[in-house]
This record gives C-alpha cells, sequence and structure tokens, in this order.
C-alpha cells in the first residue's frame, strides 16, 4: 500500500445522484461553473461527484449501454463537475455503486445474490405500500458479486480510472458482506469446503467475496495513481469495527451516519471512538435532509446540522454533509445556504483545532463482529460514558491496552485465551478493569480473572434484583434499594476484595400463579451477595466486577442511577479525570485535544427531542435548539498553570483559577458549540 493521504479534505459534500431512467430531463439545467461556484461559496473543499449511480446509469461519457438514457450525448456530466470543481481548488473522489445496479440486474437477473429460500434478494424501502405484493413494491435489487457481475463492475472502474486519471478518489457504495446461494455462490462455497446449508458459512463466504474484490478494486485504484494526497479507494457500507483488518485496502476512512435516517445519535459516537485509534484519516458525513438519503426536499434544522458537524469535528474528523442533487443538475440554493452556514462556523474552528491530538483515558474493548450495531452494552457504554464526560476510546481485543489507564470489557465481549491473557498482563502492570455481566465468568462458570477477588456462585434465580450502594459508591444516589431490571450471577468478595454495592433480593420470583403487583415482586431482604466487588491488587492495580451486564442495563433503561453509579465506580479508579464538569447538564459532551503547549476542549451543548415515533415505528430525534450553559463551572486537567484560558472561536478570554493540577474556569455558552483553549 502506498503512503496514506497527508491531507485530508475538511468540510467535504457527498452528492448523490440516483436518477431513474424514465426522468426525461437529465442535466437540463446544469451550468459547470455555477455549479461549482455554489460549492465554494458554502466553503466546501471536496465533492464526491456521482459516476455510477443506484439504478446503474453512468453519467460520464461512455460507450456502454448502462449511461443514462436521458444525459444529451454531447454531455460527460461527471466529467464536467470534476473540472470546474478542480478549477476553484476544490477536490472531487468519483461514486460508483457496487452491489445495487438495476441496470445491471435487469440485463442480467441470473447476477442478483439469491437468499436460503431461492428468492432474489431485494431491499424494500422501510415502508413499503400497504397490501403491496414484495415482487410489485419498488426496491433495490442486490447483484451477488461472486458471479460475473463483479467483472462487470471492474471494467466500468476501469474506464473510469483511465478517463479521469489521476483521480482524487473512488468512493465504492454498498459493499457489505452479502450472503447467496447463486450457482457461483455454490461453487465458491465448494472449493472452500464451505456448507452452503450453514448460515455461519455463507456468511463466511461472503466476507470472503468481499475481501477478494476489495483487494482487486484497491490495487486497480493504486496502479492508476494520483498525487501525494491521492484518497485510494473507500468501500462504504462495511462494517467500520473490522477496519483493523480492512484497513490495508485504504487510505481514509469514511463513515456514513445520518442520525434521523436510521443511525440515531448513538452510532456515530460509538464508531467514532472505535476508528479514531486506528491511524487512518476520517471523513464522516451526516446529512442536510430532515429524515434520510431520498428525503430530497426535506431540510433539517440549522441547529442539527450544527450540532452533528461539531460532533464530527470534536472527534477530529474531516466533515461531510450528504446531499441529493436534483435530476435537472443545479444545487439548491437553500441547501447550500444552511450548509455554508455551518462550514464558515466549522472552518473558524478548524483554524484553532485543527490537527489536534485525541486524548482517551478508557480503553473499551469491542467484539469485532458485532458490526457497527453495538447493541444495548454498545450503546449503554457510549452514553453513559460521554454524560460523565469521560474520554474514551472502543477498541478490538488486540489491540494495545496498557496505553490506557482503566479498561472495561462490555458484557457481550467473548474472551479468548488470547484476550484472558491481555487482561491478565494489564492489571498485573498497573491497569484498572471493569467487567460485568457474562464477561467476568468463564464458560464454566468460575470467574474469568483469579484477580477477581470474587467466589462466584451461580445464576441468579431472580429476574430482576436490586442494588444497595455502598457510602463509597452512593454519592448523587437517594437512600434506595434501585431495581436493576436485568438479571446477573451471584457472587461475594473473596481475599481482600471490598463490596461496593450489595443485591436486595425479591420475595420470590415472579410467576403466572405465583406473583404480586404490576410488575416485578418487591424487594425483600439485603442478601449476602455482591452486585458489584471492587479488588485492588499489590502492584497497583485494581479490577471491579459487576454481577449483572451495567452498561447494557443503561442501554436498555437509561436509569440516571445507574449512570451515577457506574460513574462513582470509575471515580476510585480515575480519581483524576481529564475533565470535571460535576454540575453540568447530561447532554453536555466533552472531548479533550492536545495541539502544541495548548490543551482543548471541545463543549457541545444541544437538546435531542424525541418529537415523533418516525415511520416503521421508529423514533426521530429532533435538534432545534442549542442547549445553553450558563456560569457552569468546567476544571481541565493540564501539567502546568495556564498563562491564558478563551472561548473559542468566540475570542472571549476566560478568568481562571489553578489548583492541584486543574484550571478551573466558569463558562456561558448560548449557542452550542465552543472550545475551551488552555495556552
Amino acid at each position: 500500500m502506498a503512503s496514506r493521504t497527508r491531507n485530508m479534505p475538511l468540510r467535504t459534500v457527498h452528492l448523490d445522484f440516483h436518477t431513474g431512467p424514465h426522468v426525461p430531463d437529465v442535466a437540463r439545467d446544469f451550468d459547470a461553473d455555477a455549479f461549482a461556484e455554489r460549492f465554494a461559496a458554502a466553503r466546501v473543499d471536496s465533492v464526491t461527484v456521482f459516476g455510477l449511480c443506484h439504478h446503474g446509469h453512468a453519467y460520464f461519457r461512455t460507450a456502454h449501454p448502462c449511461r443514462h438514457p436521458a444525459l444529451p450525448d454531447d454531455l460527460d456530466l461527471t466529467g464536467a463537475q470534476i473540472e470546474a470543481l478542480h478549477r476553484r481548488g476544490i477536490r472531487a473522489p468519483i461514486y460508483l455503486s457496487a452491489q445495487v445496479n438495476e441496470y445491471a440486474a435487469g440485463q442480467h437477473p441470473e447476477w442478483v445474490a439469491i437468499d436460503a429460500g431461492g428468492r432474489r434478494v431485494k431491499r424494500l424501502p422501510a415502508d413499503p405500500p400497504p397490501r403491496q405484493p414484495e415482487a410489485l413494491c419498488a426496491g433495490w435489487q442486490i447483484l451477488d458479486m461472486s458471479s460475473p457481475y463483479q467483472d462487470y463492475l471492474a471494467e466500468l472502474l476501469a474506464e473510469v480510472l483511465r478517463r479521469y486519471a489521476p483521480v482524487d478518489g473512488i468512493f465504492l457504495d454498498m459493499c457489505w458482506d452479502q450472503p447467496s446461494v447463486s450457482k457461483w455462490a455454490l461453487a465458491g462455497m465448494a472449493k472452500r469446503r464451505l456448507d452452503p446449508h450453514s448460515a455461519e458459512d455463507r456468511g463466511r463466504y461472503a466476507r470472503a467475496v468481499a475481501l477478494a474484490y476489495m483487494q482487486r478494486f484497491s490495487a486497480m485504484v493504486e496502479a492508476a495513481g494520483g498525487g501525494r494526497d491521492h484518497l485510494g479507494i473507500w468501500f462504504n457500507s462495511r462494517p467500520k469495527t473490522n477496519l483493523h483488518v480492512e484497513k490495508r485496502f485504504l487510505r481514509r476512512v469514511e463513515i456514513e451516519a445520518l442520525p434521523t435516517g436510521g443511525w440515531g445519535y448513538a452510532y456515530f459516537p460509538y464508531v467514532a471512538r472505535f476508528v479514531r485509534p486506528l491511524g487512518l484519516p476520517a471523513v464522516s458525513h451526516t446529512g442536510r435532509f430532515f429524515k434520510s438519503w431520498g428525503d430530497n426536499a426535506g431540510l433539517k434544522p440549522h441547529a442539527a446540522l450544527k450540532y452533528e458537524c461539531c460532533q464530527i469535528m470534536s472527534q477530529g474528523m474531516a466533515l461531510g454533509v450528504g446531499d441529493l442533487l436534483h435530476p435537472r443538475g443545479v444545487p439548491d440554493a437553500a441547501v447550500y445556504d444552511l450548509i455554508g452556514r455551518v462550514y464558515r462556523y466549522v472552518e473558524r474552528c478548524q483554524a484553532i483545532a485543527g490537527g489536534g491530538r485525541l486524548q482517551s483515558e478508557i480503553a473499551v474493548v469491542v467484539d469485532p463482529e458485532l458490526g457497527d450495531r453495538p447493541g444495548a452494552a454498545g450503546i449503554g457504554v457510549t452514553r453513559a460514558l460521554q454524560q460523565l464526560r469521560l474520554q474514551f476510546d472502543i477498541v478490538p481485543p488486540a489491540a494495545r491496552l496498557d496505553r490506557y489507564p482503566v479498561v472495561v470489557l462490555l458484557s457481550n465481549t467473548p474472551v479468548d485465551a488470547a484476550l484472558q491473557a491481555a487482561l491478565r498482563g494489564y492489571v498485573a502492570g498497573g491497569g484498572a478493569l471493569v467487567l460485568c455481566g457474562p464477561a467476568a465468568l468463564a464458560p464454566d462458570g468460575t470467574p474469568l480473572l483469579a484477580e477477581q477477588g470474587i467466589e462466584a456462585h451461580g445464576p441468579s434465580p431472580y429476574g430482576n434484583t436490586f442494588l444497595r450502594p455502598a457510602p463509597a459508591v452512593s454519592d448523587g444516589l437517594a437512600r434506595f434499594d434501585h431495581a436493576l431490571y436485568e438479571s446477573g450471577f451471584r457472587m461475594v468478595p473473596a481475599g481482600g476484595a471490598r463490596s461496593l454495592a450489595r443485591v436486595v433480593e425479591p420475595y420470590f420470583e415472579r410467576s403466572h400463579d405465583r406473583f404480586s403487583g404490576h410488575s416485578y415482586t418487591p424487594p425483600d431482604r439485603l442478601s449476602r451477595y455482591s452486585a458489584i466487588v471492587l479488588n485492588r491488587l499489590d502492584g497497583g492495580g485494581a479490577v471491579i466486577t459487576g454481577s449483572a451486564p451495567l452498561f447494557a442495563a443503561y442501554g436498555r433503561h437509561a436509569v440516571p442511577e445507574h449512570r451515577r453509579l457506574i460513574g462513582n465506580c470509575l471515580r476510585l479508579l480515575l480519581p483524576r479525570p481529564l475533565v470535571r464538569a460535576p454540575e453540568a447538564p447530561s447532554a453536555l459532551e466533552t472531548t479533550v485535544m492536545q495541539k502544541g503547549a495548548a490543551t482543548i476542549v471541545h463543549l457541545l451543548s444541544f437538546a435531542r427531542e424525541r418529537r415523533t415515533e418516525g415511520s416503521g415505528g421508529a423514533g426521530l430525534d429532533i435538534v432545534e435548539d442549542a442547549l445553553p450553559l450558563l456560569d457552569l463551572p468546567i476544571s481541565i486537567r493540564t501539567d502546568r498553570p495556564p498563562e491564558r484560558v478563551e472561548l473559542a472561536p468566540h475570542g472571549e478570554r476566560l478568568d481562571h483559577e489553578y489548583r492541584d493540577g486543574y484550571a478551573t474556569v466558569r463558562v456561558t455558552l448560548r449557542d452550542g458549540h465552543g472550545m475551551l483553549v488552555c495556552r
């Protein structure tokens, strides 16, 4: 692999143009100079332009019959966009759709992937028309990359690379692992001695096919050449948690995350914190759409786009906003007024914080095979640590752990012998480990590590138990036996370990013939079992064990007392966090960067509100307003007393007090985002 690109674009637009063959006036009003000027005025420095759309139509000059039938014969729309953007110093990577190609599927239906039931694979809309047969419902047919379609796509990619060499980059979309039982897939599985009757083996083969074409197409793009800042190829729709394997094909990472388009506001923070330790330049694109892709007449509120872009920037990534160009080829003025307003603000911030190194104090170990959907445990840990203003990365089991003062092992992360040994070595070296729920036990039900200082006594017979915190972790908690809403295993401290929370058990387990009240059975007695145990080791290491899946419980139930309890436990392991803001609202997010001698803390405070159940029963969170911070005390850990602290990009110098390694300021922030810069 050639050297990575050094200068990523900072403010990008991902421009969709999925235009069906029945649209009659493609590019009728297109003017290349006006097209490029609209992006330049909005402070955009890279536009991903379209070469091949989901309908399978090409927009460049080609003899291939897939060229859009309504595109004027004398117009190379892709090339005209690239040339006009380049004249203004704007980069123009080229988009091609991979596994979604309606034209190819229509010409060669045998290339469409076949599911285990023998049906052709089709991606239907989220809200299909009621009572309409699936076969007659509009939707994308999914191509099988083990069929000759892969060569078909390779020929189109090769033509694009020849025609526009050196390209700024290639964006290949719709590249997930697609199982299939087509004749080509069956033959491929037979060669690998995989069983097509096994869903697991079909998945293994789909992953092998994807990695093979990724290697092929990546080599094609690299062989075509490019400048020092060539962006290479990006394969979209891949699981980001497999990037520690797939990064060998890449020069950069792109994260697609439209919160209102099904991703939600927990998705990007989870994935970004997995991506950022990998060492590749990264850009994340949200969308200008009120809902999701294809919502061409929907425009999201300014506060939402500002929040999403500032959140991306606070994770040290370049920004992207998705747009969908009207078939007639004119970027909408209202769209770029909105994007430009946000990008002009971001540009001021990037001049201050650009190039900073993100700081982390906690590593959360996850199972990469879970993919980008983190489940309740991943959502719970992301939200809890964000709301506690603790700085964290999400890492695979093979990551180096000794760089982090604290490591968290989630309940849904399987532990093999290698990870078990790594955790034992980490604790022996003085590290602090938190593990809870099933991850705290070996397969035989014994403690995973002797260093946990617990005795395990099998699973709890109760579906719900109650927590009674010890004084050491009761700060901010009511004197109350708190419902956990989850089950766990029974344990007691061993050796010199101590209990941080005890288990209160109910009168009896609820059943159809023995119950009391509306829901779970009320608490009865303080048991001898512990819910949380802390064991401090002679070598300086420490282990906290939770008998129940605390982070998954927070992800499912969002009980503030659970988050406070988690925070109190972590404070015992991390008494000097990078940021302290105990009076802040839970909505305040922080990230910490080091840039030279300056410490920079991003502050994000916006009101996310669920105002609708959305389509298909899925909730839609809307951001319309910033959440003001008024005279809020915030303390930042610094190695030396700062000469000055300012709120940027507002240009406001703040009075500060330095004590015990912390610079404390009082912040008033009304517009949702700001940066505390300690110099």
